[in-house]
């Protein structure tokens, strides 16, 4: 029978991260998948509870969790509404909430394998600890960004640096969402770090790149770009799939959309 638990952890700067474990009951499988979501994103968004029932139908033990200060709090989950922290993220916050799930997982079960999963950003933050961290066995990116200055326009950095904040859109929601300069002074801080094909290069583990070919967020191009650093990744089109693999928010179908679907179904065949 399948379960889901759910755990709250401190997180970067003493902020919540909330995050679920859904696995079978009956499964003595010791292998998680950990699977960090993208910009804007969080692990309740669109199908992300069908994505976690899938795997742990196979026997995995799979964990998502909300990234500290992406601006989700306990109490809304699958909302962004505490903007305050939103505004202040920055990426070395995400990856100290990657590390501290990490920790957990090592520390508390008994894990023999832990799988990444990172979507877009989430699959950039997935690639560089990948690169560093031995306790990941295996890598997966679900149409991962190549550089994190991607989500910002370069033209926006003189707004930025002279007002202190620029604002992004949520698509869904229309709503002005602030990033506070913090965001591009620790960015600046730690560009070698956080250089994205870089990390790519130093992957030494296997490692499974999928990407839709009419993803408008993040072009094809970004994942050939990967493969081309990393040639021992294994990279596979989605064809037709758009960023999100045809999900949305909020999704209320009982299955998964086709090209999640294969998505999945690739993953699997990768981890087997």
């Amino acid at each position: 029978m399948i379960q889901k638990l759910q755990f709250i952890l401190s997180g970067s700067h003493g902020k919540p991260i909330l995050g679920d474990s859904t696995f079978d009951d009956k499964n003595t499988n010791h292998e998680v998948i950990l699977f960090i979501h993208g910009f804007k994103g969080f692990k309740d968004w669109g199908a992300h509870n069908l994505v976690a029932e899938h795997f742990a139908n196979h026997g995995y033990n799979y964990i998502k969790f909300n990234l500290s200060h992406g601006g989700t709090t306990p109490q809304n989950p699958d909302e962004v509404t505490d903007l305050e922290a939103f505004a202040s993220n920055t990426i070395s916050k995400e990856l100290a909430d990657v590390n501290i799930v990490i920790n957990h997982l090592s520390s508390t079960h008994a894990f023999s394998k832990i799988n990444l999963i990172g979507h877009s950003r989430g699959g950039a933050l997935a690639i560089l600890k990948a690169a560093e961290d031995p306790r990941i066995h295996k890598l997966i990116t679900w149409s991962a960004i190549g550089d994190f200055s991607s989500l910002w326009k370069p033209e926006q950095e003189a707004e930025w640096k002279k007002n202190g904040q620029i604002h992004v859109i949520n698509a869904r929601t229309k709503e002005k969402m602030p990033l506070n300069i913090s965001l591009l002074e620790d960015f600046k801080a730690h560009k070698a770090a956080y250089n994205v094909i870089d990390a790519a290069k130093r992957v030494k583990i296997p490692w499974l790149i999928l990407h839709g070919d009419e993803d408008i967020n993040v072009p094809f191009s970004v994942a050939q770009h990967l493969a081309q650093a990393q040639p021992n990744a294994k990279l596979q089109k989605i064809e037709g799939a758009n960023h999100v693999y045809g999900a949305s928010h909020p999704y209320k179908e009982k299955i998964k959309p086709p090209h999640l679907k294969e998505l999945c179904k690739k993953t699997l065949d990768f981890l087997k």
